[in-house]
Formats: structure tokens, C-alpha cells, sequence
């Protein structure tokens, strides 16, 4: 069956996007090898090397400015917020697999799939091995593929409640597998809310410096990947009988 107009539209899209987040993962991944050239010249280990203040505080900024490329790219290939959701967790997931392709292939590092790896800033620090992320940014990617494949022009195309409760309850389960060990490291000098709203900034910063991740909670993890997939399921047999 030839594909109507709106979906060779999307194979433009899905060119034009791929491209950018491509281009994005390469700067992202410049900006890390320039980072360890200077604080792990031989190699990147944990515990952190301790940062100044004012560069730690620019890698947090240049974070949310990077989610902030994503949302404005996906807010311009639709108007309509399901869609504009699917193309920004799209190039999201893009994104973060071509970060590891290229600090491999500059670089050598991961070594493995199961190296450790600092994932993200925000709110609190990140870590897991390297295949947990790639597994989510592919999760993301079927989940992005799908609700993109089922739209139209003509018909309006959102998740439901229980769909967004799924996404939202995995999302929490995900992101607590990352941050539960460093919580727990953190939690025996600071509160919640000093680490949260960055309360005795330099000292959280050099007790932070010190961690050294133990142990990954996969079993927390692989719950909130089922529940994705029960989402992802959730939405295409409901749209498929919707059809």
C-alpha cells in the first residue's frame, strides 16, 4: 500500500531529526572527552575528580539547555502535544545512543556495557551501566516510532490515562534504579532538600565527589522497563481497534 502524504512527511522528519540528534550527540560527546582530557587524563573512574564550582554549575546549565534543544525540535515537527512528545523522547533516545558510539569510537571508552557511567545532573546525580541507558533509549525509541506511525491528520492521537500513569509510574521507578545508590550515600550527611535545592552547594559538591557507585538496583529497573512496554502494548491494541 503506497504511504499517503502525512507519512512520507514523517520519513522526512524522521531524516531531518535523526540528523540533528546525531549532531547533537557528537557535541555532547566533544564536550566530555574535553572534560576528561583535563580531569581524567587517565581514564574515567570513579570517585569524581572534585570540579570548580562555577564550571559543575555550567555542566548543569548546559544540561537543561540540551533537553531544551530537544523539546524546541520536537515542538516544531508538531503541533499536536502527543506527537511533539513522541519526536522530543525520539531524538532523545538518538541522541544518547550516539553519545556512546562516538565517545567508543574517539576514544575507546565504554569498555564494556557494563562500565559505569555519570548519566545525568538533575536534580541529583545519575549512575548505571552503560547498557541500562541504551536499553531505555531504544524502549523510547518503539514507544516514539509507534505513536508517530498511528497518527494522522485526521484524527486526533493522544495517550490515555492509564497510558500516561504507565509512563509516568516507569519513569519514577527508572529514574529512583539510577539515584537510589548515590541517594543513599548522600542521604547519611544531607537531607533531601539540601540536595534537591543545592542548599551548601560546595560542600554537597565535594561530599559528591567522593562516591563511588556499589551496587544497580536491576531489579527495579527491569519493572519500570515492563511497565513501559506495557504502555507501549496498551497503545497500539487500543489504537488498533480504534481502527
Amino acid at each position: 500500500m503506497p504511504l499517503s502524504p502525512f507519512k512520507k512527511n514523517h520519513r522526512r522528519q524522521y531524516l531531518w531529526i535523526t540528523l540533528f540528534a546525531i549532531g547533537m550527540a557528537f557535541l555532547e560527546s566533544a564536550v566530555v572527552i574535553y572534560l576528561r582530557a583535563l580531569y581524567y587524563p587517565d581514564g574515567f573512574a570513579f570517585p569524581l575528580k572534585q570540579m570548580d564550582p562555577t564550571l559543575a554549575l555550567t555542566e548543569l546549565i548546559r544540561e537543561a539547555a540540551t533537553v531544551l534543544m530537544l523539546v524546541s525540535v520536537a515542538a516544531l515537527a508538531s503541533r499536536r502535544f502527543t506527537v511533539a512528545v513522541a519526536w522530543f523522547i525520539y531524538a532523545f533516545a538518538v541522541w544518547d545512543i550516539f553519545y556512546y558510539v562516538f565517545l567508543w569510537l574517539m576514544i575507546g571508552w565504554p569498555a564494556s556495557f557494563l562500565t559505569w557511567d555519570l548519566l545525568f545532573l538533575i536534580p541529583v546525580m545519575w549512575v548505571g551501566p552503560v547498557i541500562a541507558p541504551v536499553i531505555n533509549s531504544l524502549t523510547m525509541i518503539l514507544l516514539a516510532v509507534v505513536i508517530i506511525h498511528k497518527s494522522t491528520y485526521k484524527r486526533k492521537i493522544r495517550l490515555d490515562a492509564i497510558e500516561w500513569m504507565l509512563l509516568i509510574a516507569g519513569s519514577f521507578i527508572t529514574i529512583f534504579a539510577y539515584t537510589q545508590d548515590y541517594m543513599l550515600y548522600m542521604l547519611h550527611k544531607f537531607s533531601f532538600l539540601q540536595l534537591v535545592f543545592l542548599q551548601g552547594y560546595s560542600e554537597v559538591l565535594n561530599y559528591s565527589s567522593l562516591y563511588i557507585p556499589q551496587s544497580f538496583n536491576w531489579w527495579m529497573f527491569a519493572g519500570g522497563e515492563g511497565i513501559f512496554l506495557v504502555a507501549v502494548m496498551h497503545f497500539a491494541l487500543r489504537r488498533k481497534k480504534s481502527e
